[in-house]
C-alpha cells in the first residue's frame, strides 16, 4: 500500500459470518488485539450494525492509558467494517470468501483522511511501523479466535 496505509492479509479457516461475528462485537477488540493498546469497553452496542454507530475503548499508548470513542465508517456485514476516532485515521477489515469455506481478511490501518496536526502525531508515534507489527500479531489472534468459534 502508500506510504498512507498499512496493511496486511491472512487466511482464516472459518466462515466470513464467524469472522465478522468477532469484529463488530467492540468487546472482542481487546481479545484479538496484537498491538498490545487496547482495552475493555466502556460504552457501546454490544454489536455493531450500521455506519454512524460509536464505541468508547481504554486504550495504552506508551504504557500511558486514555480513552478513545470511535465510529464506524464503512459497513458491510461479512464483508467489510472500518472505525474511525477524532483523528481521521480508519481501521478496516476487508473479508472475502475463500473457496473452500475460509475467509481471507485484509486488517489496514489508513491514514490518508488525517489532517496535518494528526498526521505529525502519527508520524511522532511511528505508527505506520509500529502498526505492521500489531496488524500481523492482531491477524494471527483473529485466526485462532474465529477457529476457535467455528468449531
Amino acid at each position: 500500500m502508500s506510504g498512507q496505509a498499512v496493511s496486511e492479509t491472512i487466511t482464516v479457516a472459518a466462515p466470513p459470518a464467524v469472522v465478522f461475528d468477532i469484529l463488530a462485537d467492540p468487546r472482542q477488540h481487546s481479545r484479538i488485539d496484537g498491538s498490545g493498546s487496547v482495552g475493555s469497553v466502556l460504552a457501546g452496542p454490544e454489536r455493531l450494525t450500521a455506519t454512524g454507530q460509536t464505541f468508547t475503548v481504554r486504550m495504552k499508548l506508551f504504557g500511558v492509558p486514555y480513552l478513545i470513542r470511535n465510529r464506524v465508517v464503512e459497513f458491510e456485514p461479512e464483508r467489510r467494517i472500518a472505525w474511525r476516532h477524532f483523528t481521521a485515521n480508519r481501521w478496516r477489515y476487508e473479508l472475502s470468501p475463500t473457496a473452500d469455506g475460509g475467509t481471507t481478511v485484509t486488517e489496514t490501518f489508513d491514514r490518508s483522511r488525517a489532517n496535518g496536526v494528526t498526521d505529525a502525531v502519527v508520524r511522532w508515534a511511528e505508527f505506520p511501523e509500529r502498526n505492521r507489527q500489531g496488524i500481523a500479531d492482531t491477524l494471527q489472534r483473529l485466526k485462532q479466535a474465529a477457529e476457535a468459534d467455528a468449531t
